[in-house]
């Protein structure tokens, strides 16, 4: 019997080729109207803001866009800014993009950096450093 909740065409385990394509899609696009300063809203075209990622939903009805502003400064002030012109980014995307559906933008902290300093600290670690050696150092079970 075959399992109907899936999409035939994905296996559940990640967002599909096509959330992919439509979410580095918007994220360009949003980067560019950002970067152009295309809102009408001074303050935020004041703020310089970087899109790292844009994830959508399977049905690509809620795009969540993961900003950071340029020094990391005023997070919360930068999301507020760019939620109250939600509609109008949205509205500039859809014209530029020519998507059937524009998806509804969120925004969130990118925290990629956070996890990076996190992922750097943790292996410069001794004892991670000492752990990551042993490792190589044992054969391989397939090996000899």
């Amino acid at each position: 019997m075959r399992d109907m909740s899936r999409n035939k065409f994905h296996d559940g385990d990640g967002p599909s080729q096509r959330q992919l394509r439509v979410g580095e899609t918007i994220r360009r696009a949003l980067s560019e109207v950002l970067a152009r300063g295309d809102i009408h809203d001074p303050e935020l075209n004041r703020m310089s803001v970087t899109v790292g990622e844009v994830r959508t939903t399977p049905d690509l009805r809620i795009a969540t866009a993961f900003v950071m502003p340029l020094g990391g400064d005023n997070v919360d002030d930068a999301i507020a800014l760019l939620a109250k012109n939600k509609y109008e980014l949205r509205r500039i995307i859809g014209r530029k993009l020519k998507l059937k559906f524009t998806p509804d933008l969120r925004f969130r902290p990118d925290d990629t950096f956070d996890r990076l300093d996190e992922t750097r600290r943790l292996f410069s670690d001794e004892t991670v450093r000492r752990d990551i050696a042993a490792g190589k150092a044992e054969p391989d079970e397939d090996e000899g």
